[in-house]
């Protein structure tokens, strides 16, 4: 059965290489149910980017940042693309900036924060873009919800999702069945 994302091969016929993109979404301001959706139809609103899947929402304790940060909303989105890692890094940062996030300290309380994790076994390491992203072998609000909709899905250079998950501690980590964000 053909996923109902599926690119078919005329649309893909002259298109640059696809390759999988993997997303993380958190948010712990506002309305974080509502800033995740909005990052969700930001990432599908991409030229030439079908969502694969979206993993379940989880609530998270903040890691790092100043004292009494707020819980966050986090999920993780699959993506095929033919779209090159710089690209996709704009985007993202595209659609932090239409949810008003603001960067005025590290790890501080955001609306929205939206990390490319990895695109397909790309590594690259520039001031600009790191792939795969740095801390996401070691995050569970990142290994979690990605663990749910691929745990075989690898980390280039770190291993599978799941064999990370299994590492890291996920307490402060509770997945919320009760909320859902619409693809």
């Amino acid at each position: 059965m053909t996923h109902p994302f599926a690119l078919d091969a005329d649309t893909l016929s002259g298109m640059r290489p696809l390759s999988t993109a993997v997303f993380a979404l958190g948010s712990n301001l506002g309305d974080r149910l509502e800033h995740l959706q909005m990052g969700v139809q930001g990432i599908a609103s991409t030229p030439d980017l079908v969502i694969v899947e979206v993993s379940p929402v989880y609530e998270t304790r903040a890691v790092g940042g100043p004292e009494g940060n707020p819980d966050f909303l986090n999920l993780v989105v699959v993506t095929e693309t033919t779209q090159p890692a710089r690209v996709l890094l704009e985007r993202a940062h595209a659609i932090e900036s239409a949810q008003e996030r603001v960067r005025e300290e590290i790890d501080g309380p955001r609306t929205l924060d939206v990390d490319l994790i990895t695109v397909g076994k790309a590594v690259n390491d520039s001031p600009e873009l790191t792939l795969p992203h740095p801390r996401a072998h070691e995050r569970a609000f990142v290994l979690a919800p990605w663990s749910d909709v691929a745990p075989t899905a690898e980390i280039p250079g770190r291993g599978t999702v799941a064999e990370l998950l299994a590492r890291v501690d996920t307490s402060g980590v509770t997945r919320r069945d009760d909320l859902v964000v619409e693809v």
